[in-house]
């Protein structure tokens, strides 16, 4: 039984199409997500020392693991936190802005 609020999307990564099930709310990060994983792995791939699609996977995916660790251990910025500050904010001012537009 599917969730009626999800839906399939086909997404391509290093000219491979996928078809991945995504809940309708985040899209638009799994589409960030996609063009990045995509990014790492050409950059990989035109250095020319790995050829495998394999083996690109799995550089690309052991230096975006690095990338999260370093980012979170010793005093680095935990970016989950910080996004979840600027969609708090975001809530914030766009209801501020409803309340303006109705005083007018």
């Amino acid at each position: 039984m599917s969730n009626p609020n999800t839906s399939s999307l086909d997404v391509k990564i290093l000219d491979i199409e996928f078809r991945v099930a995504c809940p309708d709310d985040e899209r638009t990060e799994l589409l960030d997500s996609v063009a990045y994983l995509d990014k790492k792995m050409r950059e990989i791939r035109d250095a020319g020392k790995i050829v495998s699609v394999e083996r690109i996977a799995i550089m690309a995916a052991l230096n975006i693991a690095h990338e999260l660790l370093t980012t979170k251990v010793g005093g680095g910025i935990d970016l989950g936190e910080v996004k979840r500050r600027m969609r708090a904010m975001q809530a914030a001012v766009d209801s501020a802005l409803i309340d303006q537009n109705e005083l007018f």
